[in-house]
């Protein structure tokens, strides 16, 4: 089992799940090219993406998806609110209803519907039977629907955008701050450290906080309020937009790496 983080943050977001033989993208919120480039720095390819998951259609989800599958006709799976808002198109794929789980190889993905600005926004629990694996971004509250969807992950990478002082004394004008701090906004490290202590969490093995804001947060303050939420033993992480991220499970091992985003090769003119 592996994840790759391959961006996080308001600039995009884009994440690779891998179950054995399947592999799941959720999102394309960078370009198609930086998918490519970040895919192929961890020996990976889109032509070994067997789908591709979108959790809702703002642009730091969906920067690249247009241009990904014309090139590569990968399945996408959205909502019908998020497909009434995207111009991509493809052959395969379909829609995506909360609480209805879709079998893409030999995973089980189950959408939960998440509270955000959005039309039918989702976040995903993925499972081949016998390992669980959460990734949840951009709700401004943890439902007690998600709550319960999210009991007993494995891993779980979760929100955390926005430290609440941070946020409250920065820079962002003021009908700004008030959109991230609301229900439908995005979830600040308190919240997300209050929700997992009511969840049951007894065989999480690694805690991953996701989207956070160059702005309004910090890594240490993400990652102190995660690990305030499970034993000294689990590790716990941050992802900022400069970073990617490993999880592998090797040999009954958790590897967790992490690695700076490749640079454009992009020429000057």
């Amino acid at each position: 089992m592996e994840v790759l983080v391959l961006a996080s943050g308001s600039s995009g977001n884009s994440a690779l799940v891998c179950f054995n033989e399947t592999s799941i993208l959720i999102d394309a919120g960078v370009s198609a090219t930086q998918i490519r480039r970040r895919l192929a720095h961890f020996g990976r390819s889109i032509d070994e993406v067997d789908a591709i998951l979108v959790s809702h259609e703002h642009s730091d989800h969906v920067r690249g998806l247009e241009v990904l599958v014309k090139r590569d006709p990968t399945p996408v799976w959205a909502t019908a609110g998020t497909w009434s808002k995207l111009s991509a198109r493809t052959s395969g794929g379909g829609e995506l209803s909360s609480g209805k789980e879709l079998l893409i190889g030999g995973v089980s993905v189950l959408p939960v519907a998440t509270s955000h600005d959005a039309r039918e926004p989702v976040c995903f629990v993925f499972t081949d039977g016998r390992r669980r694996v959460g990734v949840v971004t951009d709700t401004g509250v943890f439902t007690p629907l998600l709550e319960q969807r999210l009991a007993g992950c494995d891993w779980l990478l979760v929100e955390t955008n926005h430290d609440a002082d941070l946020l409250r004394h920065g820079p962002y004008p003021w009908p700004l701050k008030q959109r991230i701090a609301s229900r439908h906004g995005h979830l600040g490290n308190h919240q997300t450290a209050e929700a997992l202590d009511r969840l049951s969490m007894p065989d999480v093995r690694i805690l991953v906080g996701l989207h956070l804001s160059a702005e309004n947060n910090r890594v240490d303050l993400a990652e102190q309020a995660l690990a305030e939420t499970v034993s000294e033993t689990v590790p716990v992480h941050a992802v900022t937009r400069s970073d990617m991220l490993r999880v592998a499970a090797l040999d009954g091992d958790l590897r967790v790496e992490t690695h700076p985003v490749p640079l454009s090769t992009r020429r000057k003119r």
